[in-house]
């Protein structure tokens, strides 16, 4: 089934790009959600248009999150997390909190578009990669120490 894709869609694409998907995904989550509509004729010509005229507001776009990686940089980030006598972190660290330790910086973004390279166990040096745009991806470096 080809259906086109209305919003971002993590593992399976990105805005406007025409995908295949088995049908019962398709039919049963991505259409109903809103996130997708069928890759009929007209669908993929008002697609095609929408995006020709879009382009020059995606170089803007596009611009705006290499600022905001070329900000971040090479920032080390501390996450405090609350830490047993081996080490080991009780609970989780969440991309909630890496969201949050950037807005403490002045850096706004969605904690939906920072993903762990490696899931955070322990105190120590860890890595997350931040999504800003399809073609701009920052790695962001943060250290968990004990409360």
């Amino acid at each position: 089934m080809e259906i086109i894709l209305r919003d971002d869609v993590k593992g399976l694409g990105y805005k406007n790009d025409i995908v295949t998907v088995k049908p019962g995904y398709g039919r049963n989550f991505l259409l109903p959600q809103g996130l997708a509509m069928l890759a009929d004729k007209t669908n993929k010509k008002i697609t095609a248009e929408n995006v020709r005229q879009a382009a020059h507001k995606a170089d803007k776009v596009k611009g705006d999150a290499q600022a905001v990686a070329d900000q971040i940089g090479g920032m080390v980030l501390d996450i405090l997390a609350k830490v047993g006598e081996s080490g080991k972190i009780f609970g989780r660290v969440t991309t909630l909190q890496l969201a949050e330790a950037l807005k403490a910086k002045g850096i706004e973004v969605d904690r939906k578009r920072l993903s762990f390279d490696q899931e955070p166990s322990a105190a120590g040096d860890y890595t997350a990669t931040l999504s800003l745009h399809k073609e701009v991806k920052h790695t962001v470096n943060f250290r968990v120490v004990a409360e």
